[in-house]
C-alpha cells in the first residue's frame, strides 16, 4: 500500500508556472505507475498525465501537451508535474494517483488507479 501527499499548488496569474509534487510513503514506490488528474468546480475529474514505473514512458493529455511535463524520482519517492504557460482553464484541484497493476496502455481513467492523494488547489487568474 502507498500513501500519497500532493503539494505545490497555489494562486498564480495566467502565463505563470507551477511545479506540483507528489510524495509517496513506503519503500516500493518504483512498483507503482503514477498519474496526475484534476477536477475543476462542477466538472468530473479528468486525466492529465501518466508516467511508468521507471519513468521511461510518459503520456500527457492533449490539453496539456507542450505545457506540462511529468517526471519522477524513485530515489526520493516523488513524482512531479511541471506546469508552464498556465491558463485560467487549468484551475482545478490536482490529484496524484498510483497503481501497482500492469497495463498494455497508459492508464487514463480513475478506475485504473488504486491509491489517491488528497489533492492540491491550483488557481490561475486571468
Amino acid at each position: 500500500q502507498v500513501q500519497l501527499v500532493e503539494s505545490g499548488g497555489g494562486l498564480v496569474q495566467a502565463g505563470a508556472s507551477l511545479r506540483l509534487s507528489c510524495a509517496a510513503s513506503g519503500r516500493t514506490f518504483s512498483r507503482y505507475a503514477m498519474g496526475w488528474f484534476r477536477q475543476a468546480p462542477g466538472k468530473e475529474r479528468e486525466f492529465v498525465a501518466h508516467i511508468s514505473r521507471s519513468g521511461g514512458i510518459t503520456y500527457i493529455t492533449d490539453l496539456a501537451k507542450g505545457r506540462f511535463t511529468i517526471s519522477r524520482d524513485n530515489a526520493k519517492n516523488a513524482m512531479y508535474l511541471q506546469m508552464n504557460s498556465l491558463k485560467p482553464e487549468d484551475t482545478a484541484v490536482y490529484y496524484c494517483a498510483a497503481t501497482p497493476r500492469i497495463f498494455d496502455y497508459a492508464p487514463r481513467v480513475d478506475s485504473d488507479y488504486d491509491y489517491w492523494g488528497q489533492g492540491t488547489q491550483v488557481t490561475v487568474s486571468s
